[in-house]
């Protein structure tokens, strides 16, 4: 991702005009040239300098760094991966778990998103290399597998938490998750198995499980964001987790969006009401806003 440091036109770095400047005498304005020419050029050097030094008390910007990484499973799964290789500490590492899609343009966008803000991020593949559906027959069929076998689903995203924490730019003290959708259910699944995550962030997610006594092992905090409205994930989906995570006395909080429905966080679902998933963009900035206030309390950079 290449940033560009524009530079300021002349005019702004240097307000003056040397034809604003002009010579009076007896009463009549004089222009001279040469005085004129002399004034432009002092005006543009100094323009310059003081440019060059507003360049130079800029923080340099690296480029954010992105990797296609194999890694195997029950079988090869292909993460995305992104970080700054300006920053030489290591850092805390966040798992992304995709939507029922697959590892698509805009989880990859939330990768690199969170690669600026200083974390390493890997977009763990819980499908397969390859399987990416885009229609909704093939990503249902996909997303109801992990649904229905939940050591699979465990044994996948486990495979790209290892791949992450061995990474050598990452602090492997300091780990996250993240997911959306039927990655919400995969993010659960992670914090339920009992891995050392510091926090767990669940956004528009599938909420159930059958082993409701797993959440004695969630090490970190959780944070669920979720539309009030989302006939996929329901409010009995909602209320049932609440008693999960009281029962097992898990550190959580809630977000609840009224008037929000499924996906609310994705641009390309839309606005069409008639629709379970629906674009909010209010709730989707909320909620990015939610997470990034939890990993800055929990998490050190």
């Amino acid at each position: 991702m290449r940033r560009l440091l524009l530079m300021p036109a002349l005019g702004e770095c240097a307000p003056l005009d040397p034809n604003s400047r002009p010579e009076h005498t007896d009463g009549l304005v004089r222009e001279d040239s040469t005085m004129k020419n002399l004034l432009s050029t002092k005006s543009a050097l100094g323009a310059l300098a003081t440019c060059a030094g507003i360049l130079a008390a800029q923080p340099s910007v690296a480029e954010v760094k992105t990797e296609l990484v194999d890694y195997q499973s029950d079988k090869t799964l292909e993460g995305y991966l992104a970080y700054d290789d300006s920053i030489k500490e290591k850092r805390p590492g966040i798992v992304v778990v995709h939507t029922r899609r697959g590892i698509q343009s805009f989880v990859q966008e939330r990768t690199r998103e969170l690669a600026s803000l200083g974390y390493v991020a890997l977009a763990v593949d819980v499908y397969g290399k390859g399987i990416r559906p885009r229609e909704d027959a093939p990503s249902a069929a996909e997303s109801a597998r992990l649904k229905n076998d939940r050591a699979l689903t465990r044994a996948r995203v486990q495979a790209g938490y290892d791949v992450l924490r061995s990474l050598p730019q990452v602090d492997a003290s300091q780990l996250a998750v993240i997911g959306y959708c039927v990655g919400g259910l995969v993010a659960l699944e992670l914090a339920r198995s009992g891995a050392p995550l510091a926090a767990t962030a669940v956004f528009h997610g599938t909420l159930t499980t059958p082993t409701l006594q797993d959440a004695k092992n969630i090490k970190g905090r959780v944070l669920v964001m979720h539309g009030a409205d989302d006939p996929t994930a329901p409010l009995s989906e909602v209320d049932a987790l609440i008693k999960e995570m009281r029962a097992a006395r898990v550190d959580f909080q809630l977000e609840l969006y009224g008037g929000v429905r499924h996906g609310y966080t994705q641009p390309l679902n839309g606005n069409d009401p008639t629709r379970s998933s629906m674009y909010n963009e209010r709730a989707a900035k909320q909620s990015w806003a939610s997470m990034q206030n939890l990993f800055n309390q929990v998490l050190r950079k």
